[in-house]
């Protein structure tokens, strides 16, 4: 099996701790190999107050996961809740030199800049998710990639979290033994799984009730607009 196409997903609940393995098929759907579970005594509201019971609730359920699947697992990509993540948007620009076709280079630039921004002390920001583009002044633009323009400006979704949450996440995985691959917000890693495009594009409010928190997404225009932790 080619090891480069396994995915692991690991979700630090209040009630519970979740690990699932997966591999993308030929046809590039994800396949689920295996799964684990542990009962969750060290988070609480979706934040890490015990270090130890968190460990051996994350070995529990990843040693279930790769018993299952047949998998040795080394990397993990985890979610991130709790009331602490705080969201906001914020507009962006860069002046390109010339009026030749905006490139991926301009547009990650663009996004890269965001990660600049004066954010309160103590915090991190995990998310910079563009909405909308405009270029020389026009907007609504979804895509900027193959437009002329010396303008690019765009508003961006940007979602921050505690730092000493991250890193007691952090401490957590490594303890366990583990790599993280990526640290997602909880309700956009939910709308990846359960949003088609169309629904973004309608308008839709994806809401997950969990143990100790409440996770909420918004998305309009195929753009996320609001999320929030309750």
């Amino acid at each position: 099996m080619d090891k480069d196409q396994i995915i692991v997903g690991l979700d630090i609940g209040t009630t519970k701790i979740c690990a699932i393995v997966g591999r993308k098929n030929e046809f590039g759907k994800l396949e689920i190999l295996g799964m684990g579970k542990a009962i969750s005594d060290g988070v609480i509201r979706g934040i890490v107050t015990n270090i130890d019971k968190t460990v051996k609730a994350i070995e529990t359920a990843i040693e279930e996961a790769s018993t299952q699947s047949e998998i040795e697992i080394n990397v993990v990509n985890v979610g991130i809740a709790g009331q602490h993540i705080k969201s906001a948007v914020h507009h962006g620009s860069i002046t390109r030199n010339t009026n030749d076709e905006i490139t991926v280079e301009d547009v990650s630039r663009l996004a890269n800049d965001m990660y600049r921004i004066v954010i309160p002390p103590g915090s991190e920001i995990i998310h910079v998710m563009p909405q909308d583009y405009l270029v020389d002044y026009e907007e609504g633009i979804k895509d900027p990639v193959g437009m002329s323009g010396v303008k690019l400006e765009a508003d961006f979704h940007i979602i921050t979290a505690q730092t000493n949450a991250i890193n007691n996440i952090n401490k957590c995985i490594k303890r366990a033994g583990l790599k993280i691959e990526n640290l997602i917000l909880e309700p956009l890693a939910s709308s990846l799984a359960v949003l088609s495009e169309e629904e973004k594009e309608a308008g839709v409010c994806l809401v997950d009730i969990g143990g100790g928190t409440t996770d909420i997404a918004i998305f309009n225009s195929g753009s996320i607009v609001f999320t929030g932790v309750i």
